[in-house]
């Protein structure tokens, strides 16, 4: 099944960048993400809770960063498996700076088995946009709050994150985007 979108987020480049690598910042920002461990430069072990409808699960795993050309691109490759089934997808990024902010490109291929495969591909396809824009939005509120803390000269203080946080946040900047 092949992903793919576009999301803007308020800030520069290498901003954008430095939260799009950072370990930590992605754990954060993964709706379901329990751990993301580096286990060796590039490679890291996560574990996520996740799910399609009804099924859902525990899935563990290891996600690689490979191909990178800092700050414009990267390769991701995510191997997972749980008790539902398994998820593999391959998939880049391309980082790139506009006039008010960076956009970031996506596109990749997944493919899932397992009793997660019997939900069908439409709903595999709409909850895999849900989860990116998620992801997004949450990465746009850790700019927005570093951005706040170097104006008003005050110590980073992180946003709050969860799916419910995190697809708010989605449709607000989704509506404030659309031209009236």
């Amino acid at each position: 099944m092949k992903v793919e979108g576009s999301y803007t987020i308020h800030a520069s480049r290498d901003h954008a960048w430095l939260l799009l690598i950072d370990p930590e910042v992605i754990s954060k920002c993964i709706s379901g993400c329990e751990s993301l461990e580096e286990k060796e430069p590039g490679i890291y072990n996560i574990t996520l809770k996740a799910g399609v409808g009804s099924i859902k699960g525990v899935f563990t795993g290891t996600i690689r960063l490979d191909n990178i050309n800092e700050p414009e691109h990267y390769r991701m490759i995510v191997d997972c498996k749980g008790s539902p089934g398994f998820i593999r997808g391959e998939g880049s990024l391309d980082v790139i700076e506009s006039g008010d902010g960076t956009i970031v490109n996506y596109v990749g291929d997944v493919s899932v088995g397992g009793t997660l495969a019997s939900v069908g591909q439409r709903m595999i396809q709409a909850t895999s946009k849900m989860m990116a824009g998620n992801f997004f939005a949450a990465i746009e509120a850790e700019a927005k709050a570093w951005q706040k803390a170097e104006e008003n000269n005050e110590p980073y203080k992180a946003p709050k994150h969860g799916f419910f946080r995190n697809t708010i946040r989605q449709i607000k900047n989704k509506v404030t985007a659309q031209p009236y």
